[in-house]
């Protein structure tokens, strides 16, 4: 059975390196990005979600990350562009989050949201006193 898959998967490997779209689309050119897609989709999709859950530290830490294989995701040869791409939207999400945790932690973000919270209180106050009249 060893001796006859060796020769099958030579030559299935070499049937998928002679298409440049199909080798491509095998390659670590193609599979790291799209499996490291998956902290710039989850940054984004934390944008929703409250700024009390985010760490400053780790933000700071994925947008120094995703500036620094910016780089070397052109340095290398073949230039990376769709690894570009994916420390390109991953810098942006973190720049975005950082933003939103400085303004929550030291520019009064905090004291807004708690002002909110009040607001929303005395809101619901003022509807069940008005419902009972």
């Amino acid at each position: 059975m060893k001796k006859m898959a060796i020769p099958f998967f030579k030559a299935l490997n070499a049937k998928v390196r002679a298409n440049p779209t199909t080798s491509y689309f095998c390659s670590t050119h193609f599979w790291g990005p799209a499996s490291n897609f998956g902290i710039p989709i989850a940054a984004v999709m934390d944008t929703n979600k409250s700024p009390e859950m985010i760490s400053g530290t780790m933000t700071g830490a994925l947008f120094i990350y995703a500036g620094t294989f910016m780089k070397y995701s052109l340095a290398i040869t073949p230039k990376n562009y769709l690894l570009f791409a994916c420390h390109f939207v991953n810098a942006g999400a973190q720049g975005t989050q950082g933003y939103r945790w400085l303004q929550y932690h030291y520019w009064s973000g905090k004291q807004r949201m708690e002002g909110m919270v009040a607001v929303d209180m005395v809101k619901e106050e003022v509807v069940g006193a008005v419902g009972s009249l």
